[in-house]
């Protein structure tokens, strides 16, 4: 008759990755910077931690870039594009606004005060 040998449920355990908490999943933002490159064009690097995707940084960048616009007294924003990387779990974008009083032509516009207020809703900081 073959003997099993049993392995000791502490011995499993061992193996096994730790469960995810709570504070696992809570977006840690590590600050957003703004950089003019012309009248109406602009730059926006933000950094965060726990992003579950890259969309998460992308909205990031997009809350920053309303507020921005609202600061420097202008209503809508069009998004000109957004690179993403994620490095030793540190997810950045770097991102191109163009940024206008009017409503502008383009396919992602944003309406400064109505992105803003729901960035400040949901707990998204902007710069």
């Amino acid at each position: 008759m073959k003997r099993i040998a049993l392995i000791p449920p502490l011995a499993l355990a061992a193996c096994a990755p730790p469960v995810p908490q709570a504070e696992d999943f809570i977006p840690e933002y590590l600050g957003a910077e703004a950089r003019l490159l012309d009248v109406d064009l602009v730059q926006f690097n933000v950094a965060m931690t726990k992003a579950q995707s890259s969309a998460d940084v992308e909205k990031y960048a997009e809350c920053a870039a309303a507020q921005y616009t609202l600061i420097r007294g202008y209503g809508f924003a069009r998004h000109l594009r957004t690179k993403v990387t994620k490095e030793g779990g540190v997810w950045a974008a770097d991102a191109v606004y163009t940024i206008s009083p009017t409503l502008p032509d383009g396919l992602v516009v944003i309406d400064a005060k109505v992105v803003a207020a729901a960035c400040k809703e949901t707990g998204i900081p902007t710069v």
